[in-house]
């Protein structure tokens, strides 16, 4: 079992979370059950399947849930885009996010192949 607290993939992916429900806060009342929720659930999945992951004995169990991150940063930038493009979203704090959970994205992609000695 690893400390997720001690992986720096973790922290990015938990400020993406703090940053997303600020952002939210503005959307339209009537995306409250849609779009916000959506996009809430999604950024939120990738630090919590970090934190999953964590728990986890194996490496290739971690890498796994990591692979489930990953989905869910790929969910999560396709919600911003649309988000954006509804203009929910201003194109700087659009631009700052997506940067940022690219971010999330290249680490994760990295973390899994020296978990799974994939050079």
């Amino acid at each position: 079992m690893k400390d997720y607290k001690k992986l720096d993939v973790w922290h990015k992916a938990h400020e993406n979370v703090l940053v997303v429900y600020r952002l939210t806060k503005a959307f339209p009342r009537e995306e409250q059950f849609g779009l916000t929720s959506q996009l809430r659930r999604s950024i939120v999945s990738v630090a919590n399947n970090i934190v999953e992951g964590c728990g986890k004995y194996t490496d290739k169990d971690f890498a796994n849930f990591l692979q489930i991150a990953l989905g869910a940063c790929q969910e999560s930038e396709y919600l911003l885009l649309l988000s954006h493009q509804l203009e929910y979203l201003k194109k700087t704090d659009y631009e700052r996010i997506s940067k940022q959970v690219g971010e999330v994205k290249a680490m994760l992609i990295s973390l899994i192949k020296k978990l799974r000695n994939i050079h």
